[in-house]
């Protein structure tokens, strides 16, 4: 430590001699942000950071160094238009600012501060914000004939213009950038991240850095619209976007004419089932704005989040369905009215792809009451016309299935606002992670293990999703609608892409574990198989078939699959009877034998007996492990 901290203190002071690196003159000024640090005078400084105008530059006071700027080095200016070089026809500083605005520039007195901080005086210059600060820059701007205008110039230079005329504050490609994946990764908010620009411009004086905290939140929201239409290879003159146009979709799921190929021998409700899983997610809630009429939409509907009009006119011409359940008490029903005030929206909610984890475009819907019905239904026929045909079939994974699914056909066919494509079936299902919190009958019957085709769904990688969206969606609180639907966008779009690069490694992982549990399964299934009689087998599979086929239009067929029990009989023990109802044991007739089973000495039974003793072992495990550990680094150390 003590030797890290003298060369700190070593690179306080300057070099002896205290002479320029490059011409051996006067080393006033010296580069925080160039390699190696090196001291310069002041030609050769301008010299080496004609390309770099936003590096921080320190000048040596005779005891310590401070901090300057390049501008006041020796008037350092930027050329655009020819490359860094100065126009050959003279170029020209810029809009003509008079004494009048040239003081209401900034509203805050600059006497006395740092040079680097203070307003420039008597002259026309831009505020560059870039990540390593705040700066002010002369610009010429090129003169030549058919030269384009100055906003296109600096966007041309990696500037982006707050205005679009009369210009006077710039913020970097870099900046924006730097901002966009410090909001995704991080959730950096915008006042926080100009705070830090603050501390970057001046660690002592961050009060005195011009302040342009609304420009960036107006900016971000231009770069955010353009880097997604860029993305997706938009440009000038192209069609008109549709919804959801802007964003991404799981490559994997199956989409005809896309990664499928559209011929008449393709069976694609059999082997390419859209499987996609809905859930809400109450941590997004949104303030209500104050402005209503004052907001700006620049992607309304093509992006996850619908469009607001339609969505407005289909909640205000229907009426939402409650739901009475007659499954255990779930909060997704309870819950679905309730109301709190000053709030425009409770949460979002969607559908994703149930296999791979990906949003789905133009379906989030935000709540007003909870998660109620009216919502969902909106998101759930979005998702069934994002690129699927008529005769694919789709697996719908929601919590609550057992009651939401109960006459949605009925609903949707006669909603004037709602449609389906004809032909599509509709399959519910409840995820293998919930399922087990529903009544018995629900696991016959919405299980995946009795879907087909839909594989082990364990109908929660929305919970996944939206752990990532969570970690923007609170800085999202207080925004206008507009601004916070682009922000959840932008974050859910990423979430896609990162999934998509990251698809085919996945895949081989999930190929090779499935290869090996279907050999571990088939070996099973066909131990258990080859003991039943063939006419028993013929039996079953006719009655599967049948089941399956009246699945859809009554799910209480496949109660057929739950184990029939007999209450008050004992379970046959010497002969084994294949029949329709296998006579098992009841519940209560397995808590009679325990209670009556003998019992060992000093090991009374009960559940808080069993929880307790748990526990204990559970501690004891861990005090060994720790004290493994313990002795191991003991006699590591000897």
């Amino acid at each position: 430590r003590e030797i890290y901290l003298s060369v700190l203190h070593d690179m306080e002071a300057p070099p002896n001699p205290r002479v320029c690196i490059k011409c051996g003159g006067d080393g006033m000024f010296r580069c925080t942000e160039c390699a190696y640090r090196l001291v310069l005078c002041s030609t050769c400084c301008i010299e080496v950071h004609q390309l770099n105008p936003f590096h921080k530059i320190e000048r040596w006071a005779g005891t310590f160094f401070e901090d300057y700027s390049l501008r006041l080095v020796s008037g350092l200016i930027m050329h655009l238009g020819h490359g860094g070089k100065p126009c050959p026809c003279g170029g020209y500083p810029g809009c003509n600012i008079s004494p009048s605005m040239e003081d209401e520039w900034e509203d805050m007195d600059t006497a006395g501060h740092p040079p680097h901080l203070a307003r420039p005086e008597g002259r026309s210059c831009l505020t560059i914000v870039n990540v390593s600060g705040v700066h002010y820059c002369d610009v010429q701007y090129c003169n030549c004939d058919g030269a384009e205008g100055s906003q296109l110039q600096l966007l041309r230079a990696g500037l982006f213009p707050v205005t679009m005329r009369d210009c006077r504050t710039s913020f970097t490609f870099h900046v924006l950038d730097d901002f966009l994946w410090d909001n995704v990764e991080c959730g950096t908010s915008a006042m926080n991240y100009y705070s830090k620009i603050w501390r970057m411009t001046s660690s002592t004086f961050p009060h005195l850095v011009p302040d342009r905290y609304r420009e960036l939140l107006r900016v971000s929201r231009a770069w955010r619209n353009l880097k997604l239409l860029k993305w997706k290879g938009f440009y000038p003159g192209s069609c008109n976007l549709d919804h959801g146009g802007l964003v991404l979709f799981c490559p994997t799921c199956p989409q005809p004419g896309i990664n499928i190929p559209e011929m008449d021998d393709v069976e694609l409700s059999q082997w390419y089932s859209r499987v996609i899983v809905m859930d809400g997610n109450f941590k997004a809630e949104h303030m209500a704005p104050k402005n209503v009429g004052n907001e700006t939409w620049l992607m309304d509907g093509q992006g996850y989040m619908v469009a607001s009009q339609d969505y407005k006119t289909y909640l205000g011409g229907t009426k939402n369905r409650i739901m009475h359940s007659d499954c255990n008490n779930h909060c997704a029903i309870s819950q679905a009215n309730h109301h709190r005030g000053q709030l425009a929206s409770m949460g979002i909610g969607g559908c994703a792809c149930a296999r791979h984890g990906c949003f789905i475009p133009h379906l989030m819907v935000d709540f007003q009451k909870g998660k109620q019905q009216v919502n969902m239904d909106y998101a759930l026929v979005h998702a069934l016309h994002h690129e699927m045909k008529p005769s694919q079939r789709a697996l719908c994974f929601y919590d609550i299935n057992c009651q939401y699914s109960q006459n949605l056909d009925h609903q949707i066919a006669t909603n004037p606002f709602l449609s389906i494509l004809q032909g599509i079936k509709i399959q519910p299902g409840i995820g293998i992670w919930h399922v087990h919190g529903h009544k018995t009958e629900c696991f016959t019957r919405y299980a995946p293990n009795f879907i087909l085709g839909s594989g082990n769904v364990d109908g929660k990688i929305m919970e996944t999703l939206w752990s990532t969206l969570n970690v923007i969606s609170p800085s999202t609180w207080g925004m206008a609608t507009p601004h916070q639907q682009e922000v959840l966008d932008f974050q859910m779009n990423d979430s896609n892409f990162l999934k998509m690069i990251r698809m085919s490694g996945a895949l081989q992982k999930k190929y090779k574990a499935a290869q090996k549990c279907e050999v571990a399964a088939e070996e099973a299934f066909t131990s258990l198989n080859d003991t039943l009689p063939n006419e028993l087998q013929e039996q079953w599979e006719q009655e599967e078939q049948a089941t399956f086929a009246k699945r859809t239009d009554d799910p209480r067929a496949m109660d057929i699959f739950d184990v029939q029990l007999q209450k008050g009989m004992q379970p046959l023990t010497t002969t084994l009877q294949f029949n329709h109802s296998i006579i098992a044991p009841t519940i209560k007739s397995i808590e009679i034998d325990l209670i009556h089973a003998p019992k060992l000495a000093q090991h009374p039974w009960g559940s808080a007996t069993w929880i307790a003793c748990g526990l204990s072992i559970e501690e004891a495990w861990v005090s060994l492990a720790c004290e493994s550990r313990h002795n191991i680094s003991r006699d590591t150390e000897a």
